[in-house]
This record gives structure tokens, C-alpha cells and sequence, in this order.
């Protein structure tokens, strides 16, 4: 406690109240939950998130079973690091279930260059755009459209050569 006469920082007093009201761990988990890709990384982030912490424990969501199993592997690690980040006393265990991630959490979707749409039809567009649909991730499916979509501004044409000896 601090001596009389002196003044406690508004962090100190904001520390105390948010423990004596037993909102420490709630505001813990909306921290994570702001910061989730800072503090675990982008693998982890794109495919997880922190949905809450309860009796010591974070319960994260995970978005198939392959993560769901790559978390059991890397829980020991995670835990370490989030205990090192938010202190010991308050997550103990992490706890897995597969679900449905936050919609907000998908990246935007990447907008391609006005060059390079004018520079294709509209026939490339939806010919790239039908290759790629079977890409479950948003952001890797738009920056796949990307790359697939610079190709052929990037590559000059090729003169013809005369009848094909293709077999």
C-alpha cells in the first residue's frame, strides 16, 4: 500500500478495483482477444481464437480438427508464453473445441490493382475465380486470385510459331 501523502498511478488503482470486483480475468481474455495475433503469432491467429477464460482455463476455438490436433502439440509452448504474458495466476490450462471463428477475424479481402483488372477480361476474371473457390481460406484464396491474375500481365506473348507438333 502506498505511504500517506503519496499518490498510487491510475494503473495501480485501476488493478486493485478490477481484482476486487473479480474482473482481472475478463479483462485479460478481451486484451487476448484484441492482441491475439501479436502475442501467439500468425499461424495460431489465423486459425484460432481466444473465446474465454474460465476458472483459470482459456478456452479457444479452433477451425478444424487438424488445429484442434496441431494445438495439442503446441500447448505446452502457448501456455508457457501466455503465462509469461499475462501472468501465472490467471491461465492455468488451455482448453480446445472447433468451431466457428469470428467473422472479423477474416483479412480483408486483398483488391487487386485497377492495371491489372483492365488488363484481363472479364472471362480471365471469372476463369480465376472459379479455379480458386475450393480455397477455404479467405486469405489465402484472395491472394492466390492475386498472383494467378498478375501472370499473365507479367508474362509477354509468346509469337506463334506455326502448326503445333504436339502429339
Amino acid at each position: 500500500m502506498a505511504r500517506p501523502g503519496t499518490l498510487d498511478s491510475f494503473g495501480t488503482i485501476l488493478s486493485g478495483l478490477s481484482k476486487r470486483l473479480g474482473l482481472e480475468s475478463r479483462l485479460v481474455e478481451l486484451r487476448l482477444q484484441h492482441q491475439w495475433h501479436d502475442v501467439v503469432g500468425e499461424p495460431m491467429a489465423s486459425h484460432t481464437w481466444p473465446a474465454n477464460i474460465r476458472f483459470k482455463k482459456l478456452y479457444l476455438i479452433v477451425r478444424n480438427s487438424v488445429w484442434l490436433q496441431q494445438l495439442t502439440f503446441l500447448k505446452p509452448a502457448l501456455l508457457t508464453k501466455l503465462q509469461a504474458d499475462v501472468g501465472p495466476e490467471l491461465v492455468t490450462d488451455i482448453v480446445g473445441r472447433v468451431g466457428e471463428l469470428p467473422n472479423d477475424l477474416a483479412a480483408p479481402p486483398v483488391d487487386l490493382n485497377q492495371d491489372i483488372r483492365s488488363a484481363q477480361s472479364e472471362g480471365s476474371w471469372a476463369e480465376v475465380v472459379t479455379h480458386t473457390t475450393t480455397i477455404q481460406d479467405p486469405a489465402l484464396r484472395d491472394r492466390f486470385r492475386e498472383v494467378i491474375s498478375r501472370y499473365p500481365a507479367q508474362v509477354p506473348p509468346q509469337p506463334a510459331r506455326g502448326p503445333s507438333r504436339a502429339p
